[in-house]
């Protein structure tokens, strides 16, 4: 009979010793409640002992968690909507406040979180333009909605790490407005590159037609002194040669004269028979 007490006793022992111990891992924050009550929290990381059926352990997660919301239609300076599309990096701090605000319900701690950011981003979208919010302020304007935002957080025991807007986008009707005004825009722009590039086109041709005009007008004048210059040495080599011998020259002029007269079949001249014309058609060349 003793043997089956003990053996009873022994179990109802160790059960009782399983019951006392709890493991806290080093990404978890652990809450000890006495009769609903909290009566520890800075457990660290390992094996813990607490009461039996006295105690009872809320575990929660220390490390970085990611809220990632639904695109929001908000209004920018400008009075335009766009469908901003962020996500949050959270984490819990202060786990007692954490647990007395939100009753340990993290759905509930989402929920208060989401409308926190959403209201910061909200502000800080309404304060800007379009341009600056797409452009590099976009991350000037994220650092100040992470700061507002883990500032009204404080009273939950969570810290916001950082905000980030995934996308901005422009409602379908916006957007195809924006895009027929981008549209016009670069048509006006390629519309004035097409008339610079023609005004530019005739400057050159005007250049180009000058630049012609020129140097065909030097040419012109470098062969007139090219030819003068012929005609010189041309007339200075005739008179020598006409000082040399008078009469051969004159027979030749003649004989020139002659062949240019009489060049064509159709040619028909009405002369004087004793004009000097006839002077060397004699038998001898003379009258």
């Amino acid at each position: 009979m003793k043997t089956p007490v003990l053996a009873i006793l022994l179990l109802v022992l160790g059960g009782l010793g399983l019951a006392s111990l709890f493991m806290v891992h080093e990404t978890e924050y652990a809450i000890r409640f006495q009769l609903g009550k909290i009566v520890r929290v800075d457990y660290q990381p390992g094996l813990n002992v607490k009461w039996p059926f006295v105690n009872n352990i809320r575990k929660f997660d220390k490390r970085i968690l990611t809220l990632d919301t639904s695109p929001e239609l908000m209004l920018t300076s400008e009075q335009k909507y766009v469908n901003v599309d962020s996500f949050v990096k959270w984490r819990i701090v202060d786990v007692a406040r954490f647990y007395t605000s939100t009753q340990g319900n993290e759905a509930i701690a989402l929920n208060r979180l989401h409308g926190i950011v959403s209201d910061r981003i909200r502000n800080q979208i309404a304060s800007r333009t379009l341009v600056e919010v797409v452009s590099e302020q976009r991350v000037t304007t994220m650092k100040a909605v992470a700061e507002a935002a883990n500032s009204a957080a404080e009273e939950f025991g969570i810290e916001v790490v950082d905000v980030r807007i995934k996308s901005i986008e422009l409602p379908d009707d916006v957007r195809e407005s924006v895009f027929r005004r981008m549209a016009a825009d670069r048509q006006k722009a390629a519309n004035l590159y097409r008339f610079e590039g023609r005004e530019a086109a005739e400057r050159i041709r005007s250049d180009a037609d000058r630049q012609v005009q020129v140097l065909l007008a030097e040419a012109e004048r470098e062969g007139q002194k090219v030819r003068g210059e012929g005609d010189a040495i041309a007339t200075a080599t005739y008179a020598g040669a006409y000082g040399q011998d008078e009469e051969f020259y004159r027979f030749y002029r003649s004989l020139q004269a002659y062949r240019s007269a009489f060049g064509s079949n159709r040619d028909t001249l009405v002369l004087d028979p004793g004009s000097e014309f006839f002077d060397y058609f004699g038998q001898d060349g003379r009258d």
